[in-house]
């Protein structure tokens, strides 16, 4: 526990009970000293007059050294669930030893009547108490009106998802937006009104006459811009594809790609790693790890997410703004950019996660490019599983990309490829399989991170915009 400062101490009061719901101590820092004291007393003494000296007392004390770290209990310790049955007159029995099986047992065992016993899924993710503070009703000024309550934010949430005006379209749909929407416009302009947001605005601007379709991985590796700010600005310069060759990506009001050839480019490639002993190594040997794995899950009352660190004296010399730490770092003008890598895809390069959207422009490989471009000139029809590029160009991509980062790991580990053989027509095993194939990994919100990347777009992104 200690080695991992995200994790709080748990302590059984009946360690023997499986089901023994734990106290759980939270860590901090502290600047104490550990000392060792030694209480002498000589022992009384009677005089010859009968009177008596009192005892003498003496203190030594030691240092041992300091104290940098503490684990303090301050959560309930009520949380208890015991594996007992109440008969009919009330009388409480244990269940232990029918529940718990301590050794090996014959058929009779399992087959036994049992009471019902069904032990809570999971604890209270709260251990300390909380004040509701009720508050009365607001009076709001003469002629408000309540938003109007739909059954998608009636239950779970404080109030309505709010809107970022982001307009959608289907591969199927006949029209394309050529402007935002008024609410876009008027939130734009009312937000971002000082000069860097101004200067990022421009930037996007330019990015869309350059290329009229990007991803949001690749904006946020070109112009330095806020999360949040990107959230409105966005929707304020393009509109976004759900479905067909081009989905989650955002494309400049007025293009239509599915009407022009050359916008082939632009498609975007669901490429994912695959990894297992077919293919020569397992999970744990790919040198590029997924974000969040099942054998490291944690109950939520186990961690506790580390506390951000206050403000020194030092951080407010160096022009500390409102960005926090981090910013006195970074240059504003690279504050929040990506890295390449989270939109490029490079030969000799391993991509930073195991679940990519590259966009076809973005192959940097010669023989990628040309299994593209097999067909300029002579693009008949856009399709929504392949479109302007002939079937099958896709499973190609992923055939090639795949051989490239095989060898890849080769290079860097060639102890876990030394069974491999070829198959009959020279290919080597591939390291990937149809992406339709593989379940998407679940995203979960997490602070912004300029060192991260990205989330899975085709997930979550569309939840930022409606």
């Amino acid at each position: 526990i200690y080695a991992d400062p995200t994790k709080r101490l748990e302590l059984y009061f009946r360690p023997k009970d499986p089901y023994c719901h734990p106290v759980c101590a939270n860590r901090f820092p502290t600047s104490t000293m550990l000392l060792k004291v030694k209480r002498r007393t000589k022992k009384k003494k009677q005089l010859d007059s009968g009177e008596e000296i009192q005892p003498e007392v003496q203190f030594e004390m030691e240092i041992l050294g300091t104290v940098t770290t503490v684990y303090k209990f301050q959560g309930m310790s009520d949380f208890q669930y015991l594996a007992m049955h109440s008969g009919p007159d009330g009388k409480q029995t244990s269940m232990y030893d029918k529940v718990l099986m301590l050794k090996p047992e014959k058929e009779e065992f399992f087959n036994g009547e049992l009471p019902l016993y069904i032990p809570p899924p999971i604890f209270s993710r709260l251990d300390t108490p909380v004040d509701y503070f009720y508050r009365p009703d607001i009076q709001h000024r003469e002629g408000y009106n309540n938003p109007q309550v739909s059954g998608e934010n009636l239950i779970g949430l404080s109030r309505a998802r709010r809107s970022h005006n982001a307009i959608f379209v289907n591969f199927d749909d006949e029209e394309i937006p050529t402007k935002p929407l008024d609410a876009a416009v008027q939130t734009w302009k009312k937000l971002c009104t000082n000069s860097v947001d101004k200067k990022v605005e421009e930037e996007l601007r330019k990015l869309f006459e350059v290329r009229p379709v990007w991803s949001r991985n690749a904006v946020k590796a070109n112009i330095s811009v806020h999360p949040d700010k990107l959230k409105l600005l966005l929707p304020y310069l393009a509109y976004y594809m759900l479905t067909g060759p081009w989905r989650s990506l955002w494309v400049r009001f007025g293009y239509d790609p599915r009407k022009n050839p050359e916008a082939k480019i632009y498609q975007v490639l669901d490429f994912r790693i695959r990894c297992g002993m077919k293919y020569g190594y397992a999970s744990n040997d790919m040198p590029v790890k997924a974000k969040r794995s099942t054998y490291n899950y944690s109950l939520p009352i186990t961690v506790k997410k580390p506390v951000s660190h206050t403000v020194s004296v030092h951080d407010l010399k160096q022009g500390l703004g409102t960005s926090g730490a981090s910013g006195a770092k970074k240059s504003a003008s690279s504050m929040y950019k990506l890295k390449e890598s989270v939109y490029i895809f490079q030969e000799g390069a391993l991509p930073p996660y195991r679940q990519m959207f590259y966009q076809l422009c973005d192959l940097n490989v010669e023989s990628l490019q040309k299994i593209i471009h097999r067909n300029d000139g002579t693009e008949s029809e856009c399709t929504e599983r392949d479109g302007w590029c002939l079937p099958k160009t896709s499973d190609d991509l992923r055939d090639s990309m795949s051989l490239m980062i095989k060898q890849i790991i080769r290079s860097a580990r060639p102890a876990l490829f030394s069974s491999t053989t070829n198959s009959e027509d020279g290919k080597e095993q591939l390291t990937y399989e149809s992406g339709e194939d593989e379940d998407d990994e679940e995203e979960e919100e997490e602070d912004f991170k300029p060192s991260d990347g990205s989330e899975n777009e085709m997930e979550t992104e569309i939840l930022d915009y409606v």
